[in-house]
């Protein structure tokens, strides 16, 4: 899978992009600019990933040895070409996108971005660029502790689409502020380059709604993740309880995100179990399944058989989850929503605000010796840390 052909068997599907939409010669359909040019907003594509640790309000923190023709990514693959990991190079390379400005509080990094694209269009305020430039599309590659704030300022003052990086924020109240701004004007938000933004996801939707594996009674996944999480994208209904055990206090490194294990159910009954040892998710229906293990998707279905009826593994229908997975395809839902070819991002912030909810609940249910938590929940303010380059 090349550069050239990533969209293949994506298009016409619920859920998943189709094929980018071809603008006419020289002419670019959307502006777009970034806001953060660290790994996600641009190093990833410049340079080896650093493990280096440093304050998320430290302006000076440490950047590689960079290589500004690199053309390597950083999920390289043997004999292919390997897709953009950053926003801004999955942005530059969109023939309907023109990259045109950048905002960055470090000078050095926001140097090597106009180098790298050729732009003198170079921000040290974020909000001055948005005002001056007029964009419509916006990629919030920020920490998390700026996350909500950029995003609803991007929302007001005119972007067309978001893309905003994962974790999407720390607290209900900024997932909330982030929704309502987008959702009140009609703008796709998609937060966080994640699995479920491969158009296979698309694909598996599909074929649950086509009623390939009968209805769905159940999901299973190894862990609620509410950041990288591949379950909510199949949940329709919202979530009326949840119950959970085995929180551990916040850890070294930062994160008191939910480590156990638990239950979540819909207001129509569906019922999504988090279980240590499951796949990433398994689709249960009652004349089939559909299991995604992180690298691929497999289907089995009731057949009649010379054995009688059982469940039988079958070919899964392209496309197949091949990864990368990053920037590209989070970009490419926004771009589709905008398009009118889709009606919400895979990895939209609405899910990822439900799944953030059930995560801090699952918590509250654990300090509760697993007691019955029922969604909303009334304190907003509750709010989950992560690891310290968050």
């Amino acid at each position: 899978m090349n550069r050239r052909n990533f969209f293949a068997g994506a298009a016409m599907l619920p859920g998943a992009a189709a094929a980018q939409t071809q603008p006419a010669a020289g002419k670019k359909k959307y502006r777009a600019g970034v806001i953060g040019l660290g790994w996600t907003g641009l190093l990833y594509d410049l340079a080896e990933r650093a493990g280096d640790k440093f304050s998320v309000d430290d302006i000076n923190r440490p950047t590689p040895e960079l290589d500004m023709k690199r053309r390597r990514y950083h999920h390289d693959h043997p004999g292919e070409e390997g897709l953009p990991q950053s926003y801004s190079v999955a942005l530059a390379d969109r023939p309907d996108v023109e990259l045109v400005a950048g905002a960055e509080r470090d000078p050095k990094r926001l140097a090597v971005f106009g180098e790298r694209f050729g732009l003198k269009a170079l921000y040290t305020d974020a909000l001055e660029m948005m005002r001056k430039e007029q964009l419509d599309i916006v990629a919030v590659c920020t920490n998390t502790k700026g996350r909500s704030f950029l995003t609803v300022k991007a929302a007001e003052m005119g972007a067309k689409g978001i893309v905003a990086e994962k974790p999407m924020c720390h607290t209900l109240a900024e997932a909330d502020a982030m929704v309502k701004a987008c959702a009140d004007r009609k703008i796709p938000l998609s937060a966080g380059a994640i699995t479920t933004t491969h158009p296979s996801f698309g694909r598996a939707k599909q074929l649950v709604r086509d009623g390939v594996i009968g209805e769905l009674v159940s999901i299973e996944t190894k862990g609620v993740g509410a950041q990288h999480q591949n379950w909510a994208y199949f949940v329709d209904g919202a979530i009326a309880w949840v119950a959970g055990t085995g929180d551990k206090p916040r850890r070294e490194s930062g994160s008191d995100e939910f480590p156990g294990q638990g239950l979540a159910v819909t207001r129509e009954g569906l019922v999504i179990h988090f279980r240590h040892g499951a796949p990433s998710v398994r689709l249960s229906g009652t004349k089939g399944e559909i299991t995604f293990d992180h690298y691929h998707w497999t289907l089995q279905v009731e057949l009649d058989t010379p054995a009688g009826r059982q469940r039988v593994e079958t070919p899964w229908p392209d496309p197949q989850f091949v990864p990368p997975y990053h920037a590209v395809y989070t970009i490419d839902d926004v771009i589709a929503c905008m398009d009118g070819r889709m009606d919400e991002p895979k990895n939209s912030g609405r899910r990822v605000a439900m799944a953030m909810e059930v995560e801090i609940a699952m918590k509250e249910s654990s300090r509760r010796g697993g007691a019955k938590v029922e969604l909303p929940l009334a304190g907003r303010s509750l709010g989950l840390n992560y690891d310290w380059f968050r």
